[in-house]
């Protein structure tokens, strides 16, 4: 894993981590949060409710024995967007990687919404434009990201400013 982590740390990851799936937390009131406080909520494939329930991600993550947590920083900045599409293209590489190397359940859940498309296929009826690149994100499948931040030593706070610096995080199943 050590080779997958410092390569995500080139490739502008503050941090990477190998965890155990049982620290990762899933709760019904995360996917809660999606559907009655975000302006995605049922808007692109990647966002409930056409994601796992966090009952089918806890499935899911009992099926792993490894995984890695990524920790990346995202500053207030005009190029944040770019920032995002940067680093999550490069997790799915490593994504792609991993399973070319033998690790073929490898599965990478990102942040926040898909920022792929200014627009998702999915309001017009199509489909998806980049099936090989879309992800689901952590919270979109029910996992308590702060909690589970928190759980493998890392630092999370809610923002009370647009301003201020995200910490965002990803998962990336192994086994």
């Amino acid at each position: 894993m050590e080779k997958y982590c410092d390569q995500s740390l080139k490739g502008g990851a503050d941090h990477a981590k190998q965890v155990h799936p049982s620290s990762v937390v899933t709760a019904p009131w995360v996917r809660m949060k999606c559907q009655f406080g975000c302006v995605g909520y049922g808007r692109g494939y990647c966002c409930p409710p056409d994601t796992p329930t966090p009952m089918e991600t806890r499935a899911v993550l009992d099926s792993y024995q490894r995984a890695v947590l990524f920790h990346i920083k995202v500053p207030h900045m005009p190029e944040k967007e770019k920032h995002y599409r940067r680093f999550f293209r490069m997790l799915t590489d490593l994504e792609g990687e991993m399973f070319k190397d033998g690790f073929y359940k490898a599965f990478v859940m990102l942040a926040g919404p898909c920022r792929l498309c200014k627009t998702c296929g999915k309001l017009e009826q199509k489909p998806c434009n980049f099936r090989d690149r879309t992800r689901p994100s952590m919270e979109g499948c029910g996992i308590d990201v702060y909690q589970t931040a928190r759980n493998n030593g890392f630092f999370i706070k809610t923002l009370s400013k647009r301003e201020e610096t995200n910490n965002e995080y990803c998962l990336m199943l192994v086994d």
